[in-house]
């Protein structure tokens, strides 16, 4: 140590005084925008004004209109913007031109307990805090100015002022609202917000000062308070330290480290803050400003080395499965008591439309908004935001489930998976009693593949015609090989070269839909002829005549009928006939199918996913319903139309409610409608 003392010796001790007569005072003025050779000392200062508690001071100084690098013509074309061509006290520029300009403060920093002004004489050195630092900047709020009357002036051109506007203008009727209760959470948003700060900062009002020059002799006097007024060692408590604690003031000793919170809304935590919660608030507080999380995500967002068993029991308490991600549950976002900050639906309400949509989810990837609405009957703001929570829109598509199916965590955690599973059970159970609907009513057509598969409309068309085409053959190859086997042998005919040539040999459209007919169509019956081939029928394998009797009274109700619907309507009527009675004690497919060719049936292979074999009387059928399963009205209409001629509006809406079904907008041969 002695060494190191003599290669650094001691020059000279400088004792240090502590002034406090400015302490609460005294400012720094920086010009940052001007060069510290070019002061404002000389310049004139033509005001002055302050707001303490802010720290914002304004100073008006002249400009000197006579120096060789002022502009007048700008000058004076400024002053005529901001003032117009009047003068009077508000005006901001009295002699028509710009002569003056006003500085602004912003705060350079806000603690200054770092910072203090010194001052050296005689070998002493006073210092005074600093109360702030100060930057002053010109102030352009005279453009501000300018712009306004601007607009003024086109206000008032385009709003003119004929009497019959002010008539107009007081005919107006006047809406009164009340001011809603502010929540205590809005009441700290509105305080936060920037246009509360600017309007606390106006409230305050200015104090005008006088400004002093650097060589005026009140300035002279208030420098004087830079030095200490009393040089007595005990009056500077502050500055007598003994070593020790000097030392400890220059070496402090190491201390806990505290969070400072950041500055921010009220209702944003930040990860450090989060981290400090126990582990069910922080899994709650996430998915709770999340929503829709997969398991994975949520791991990583917490600690690591977190058990994954601790937080699997934690989100079971606060969100649902739904399709391997984790959702936070409804009366976490909607507790008791709290009502729709959009329509003001209590919050019991809102849960049960939340379940249904997340019900919903479970079911299928996309849901369509209208579909929603229209069984949950809440207000549509709060039905997007129960979808934004958990979907978004896609075109043509309704809203699709945001993230994709976690199928790792399912095969990972079958029992979680269980029992999420039993559990919207429950709720779907509860959901059933509330909105009276059937989940069979939402099952999805088709199963969720990895990929969706597209499949336009003509490919499932066309697929459907070929099934129909194979099954219509393999029909027809069967009834081929049991007529070979007949001991009648049969004369062959020509085919005819329409399969859908009508039987009606009636002279006239009209009457063939009117007089003498079922329902407006020909009911003849002409025992022996085989309709599908125009062969004469073999007496030994003819239907017996109680079967064709039953066949004929049946296609006179029903016009249409598949041939499952049939042989139970047969089996009906077996039952109702006393016993003893019975005269057909058993038959077959095939006696069935040529009871109803001998009635002059035609049948008809729809082309729908699995074909459907129907048989009906009505010739109409058979072009309508064998190129598409559905058919718009009016394209039936148009085919009657140009069968028959003018049909009644009441024969077409007859012949649809006996033959058909409407769904959709769309009519259906009976029984070829799909659930």
């Amino acid at each position: 140590m002695a060494s190191g003392d003599d290669d650094d010796p001691i020059i000279e001790e400088i004792d240090v005084y502590l002034a406090k007569s400015l302490a609460d005072k005294l400012y720094l003025f920086q010009y940052p925008v001007r060069p510290s050779t070019m002061t404002y000392d000389d310049v004139d200062h033509l005001s002055a004004k302050i707001k303490p508690k802010q720290q914002r001071v304004e100073l008006e100084m002249a400009i000197n209109t006579m120096s060789p690098n002022y502009c007048r013509s700008k000058g004076e074309q400024i002053a005529l913007n901001v003032d117009g061509t009047t003068c009077d006290e508000t005006s901001t520029y009295s002699v028509k031109m710009m002569d003056k300009q006003t500085f602004s403060s912003i705060q350079a920093t806000t603690n200054t307990s770092r910072y203090a002004a010194a001052v050296f004489r005689k070998g002493e050195l006073h210092i005074t805090p600093l109360t702030g630092i100060l930057q002053m900047r010109p102030s352009f709020s005279y453009l501000d100015k300018a712009d306004n009357k601007t607009r003024e002036k086109e206000a008032a051109n385009e709003g003119g002022d004929s009497s019959q506007d002010e008539a107009d203008e007081e005919a107006k009727a006047i809406t009164v609202r009340f001011a809603r209760l502010e929540s205590e959470q809005a009441r700290q948003r509105r305080i936060q917000s920037y246009e509360f700060l600017q309007k606390k900062q106006a409230e305050e009002p200015w104090v005008h000062l006088h400004y002093h020059g650097v060589k005026d002799s009140r300035s002279e006097h208030e420098r004087q308070y830079l030095f200490c007024q009393s040089v007595d060692a005990s009056q500077n408590s502050e500055l007598v330290k003994t070593p020790k604690e000097y030392l400890m003031m220059l070496m402090p000793p190491l201390a806990e480290e505290k969070v400072v919170k950041p500055v921010g809304p009220s209702n944003v935590l930040s990860m450090a803050q989060l981290r400090t919660l126990p582990l069910g608030e922080q899994v709650k507080t996430l998915m709770k400003n999340v929503k829709v999380m997969p398991f994975a995500n949520l791991m990583g967002l917490l600690a690591s080395g977190t058990d994954s068993t601790a937080v699997l029991r934690c989100i079971q308490q606060v969100a649902l499965l739904v399709q391997g991600n984790w959702v936070v549950k409804s009366d976490v976002l909607y507790p008791k008591n709290t009502c729709s900050a959009h329509s003001g639906v209590p919050a019991e309400v809102l849960c049960r439309g939340r379940d249904f949509v997340m019900w919903r989810f479970t079911l299928e990837r996309s849901v369509m908004r209208k579909e929603i609405a229209s069984i949950i009957k809440l207000p549509p703001e709060d039905v997007k935001e129960f979808l934004e929570h958990v979907a978004a829109p896609r075109i043509n598509r309704g809203w699709e489930f945001l993230l994709p199916t976690d199928v790792d965590f399912i095969k990972k955690h079958p029992d979680v998976a269980h029992r999420q599973h039993m559990l919207w059970l429950g709720i779907q159970s509860k959901l059933e009693k509330v909105f009276n609907f059937s989940k069979e009513d939402f099952m999805p057509k088709n199963c969720p593949q990895p990929g969706p598969v597209h499949v336009s409309g003509e490919q499932r068309l066309q697929m459907a015609q070929e099934r129909a085409q194979e099954s219509q053959l393999s029909l027809q190859k069967a009834l081929d090989a049991r007529r070979a086997e007949s001991s009648v042998p049969l004369r062959q005919k020509p085919v005819s070269d329409r399969e859908d040539e009508p039987m009606d040999t009636s002279s006239s459209p009209s009457s063939s839909v009117l007089n003498g007919s079922v329902n407006g169509y020909p009911g003849a019956i002409s025992l022996g002829f085989d309709h599908t081939n125009g062969n004469g029928g073999s007496p030994t394998n003819m239907p017996s005549p109680e079967l064709q009797e039953f066949v004929l009274k049946t296609f006179r109700k029903h016009f249409v009928l598949t041939l499952n619907e049939l042989k139970r309507l047969f089996n009906l009527h077996l039952a109702s006939i006393p016993a003893g009675q019975h005269v057909l004690h058993s038959f077959s497919d095939h006696m069935l199918q040529d009871a109803i060719l001998l009635c002059h049936c035609k049948q008809i292979m729809v082309p729908v996913s699995i074909p459907h074999l129907l048989w009906s009387k009505l010739r109409i059928h058979t072009g309508l319903f064998t190129k598409n399963y559905r058919v718009r009205r009016n394209v039936i209409q148009a085919r009657l139309a140009q069968e028959f001629g003018d049909v009644s509006k009441a024969d077409i809406d007859r012949l649809l409610h006996e033959c058909c079904k409407s769904h959709s907008g769309m009519w259906y041969l009976k029984g070829t409608i799909q659930s």
